[in-house]
Order: C-alpha cells, then sequence, then structure tokens
C-alpha cells in the first residue's frame, strides 16, 4: 500500500489544490461557483441540454442540480425551454446573460489553460488523459444533444 501522500486521492487532491484557486478567482469575480461553471461550460458548447444531461455532463447529482440550475435561472444565465416535439423534455439554454457571461470568461479560461499547458507536453497532456481515463475504466461522456457528442 502506497504512503498517504502517494495515494491516489491525495495526488489528485493536491492537483486540484494547485490549480483550481486561479479558476475560482475568476468564478468570483463573475459571482459563479465552480458548478454554475461547469452547468455554464456545458450549455455553451450545445444549443440546449435536459438536466439529465447536464447531471452526466457536468457529474452533479440530480438532486444538487436543482438548485444549481435555480440559482442560474434566479441570476439571468438560463432559461427552460419545453421540447415542441416532447412536452416532458424541459431544455435548459443560455440565455443572452449566459452568451454574454461566455464571451467574457472564455478568453480569461483559455487563458488559464494555456498557462498550465506551458508547464507540459502535448504528449505529456495525452499520456495524462490516458492515464486518467484508463485508472476512470476508460468512462467517458456519450450524451448526445442536438446531433453532437458532448
Amino acid at each position: 500500500m502506497p504512503k498517504f501522500l502517494d495515494s491516489l486521492p491525495m495526488i489528485l487532491s493536491r492537483a486540484l489544490d494547485g490549480i483550481m484557486p486561479v479558476y475560482r478567482t475568476l468564478f468570483q469575480e463573475h459571482a459563479i461557483t465552480d458548478q454554475q461553471w461547469r452547468v455554464m461550460r456545458a450549455l455553451w458548447e450545445q444549443k440546449h441540454l435536459t438536466s439529465k444531461q447536464i447531471s452526466e455532463i457536468t457529474l452533479l447529482p440530480s438532486p444538487s442540480l436543482v438548485g444549481i440550475l435555480d440559482r442560474l435561472e434566479k441570476k439571468g444565465f438560463v432559461g427552460r425551454l419545453r421540447s415542441i416535439e416532447d412536452r416532458r423534455l424541459v431544455y435548459i439554454v443560455p440565455t443572452q446573460a449566459g452568451r454574454e457571461l461566455q464571451e467574457l470568461m472564455l478568453p480569461k479560461i483559455e487563458q488559464i489553460h494555456d498557462k498550465f499547458m506551458q508547464e507540459v507536453t502535448p504528449e505529456e497532456w495525452g499520456e495524462l488523459n490516458r492515464i486518467l481515463d484508463k485508472l476512470n475504466g476508460h468512462k467517458t461522456t456519450s450524451v448526445v444533444a442536438s446531433g453532437n457528442r458532448v
């Protein structure tokens, strides 16, 4: 058994502790939480998503997601749209304010990402992803929305 500090949970926790503060500072500047960011980021890549799809993509449990979506709607970043084809489906869509948030945040997120990517080679980044996917049992998100893989 590895020593505590060499255990996978501790290695991953240290990595997150080293990476997330710069992201959280940006999130705070725009008055959103980590979880709200995950939802918005998923929505910015799709035309619309159901709550179930958002839960699968963001790894946020459905019960928690209800409150997150309510708060994002209250802030004016998302809206709900009932499907014309299947009235049982309700899609979550970014509003104009949500798209404006995207325009403000994505360039800054890209800068943060680029800064971290300067620390590793493209090969190392690919290997890191392969290793983590392997440890995760090759579980990848296969949610399909609007005909696009998310």
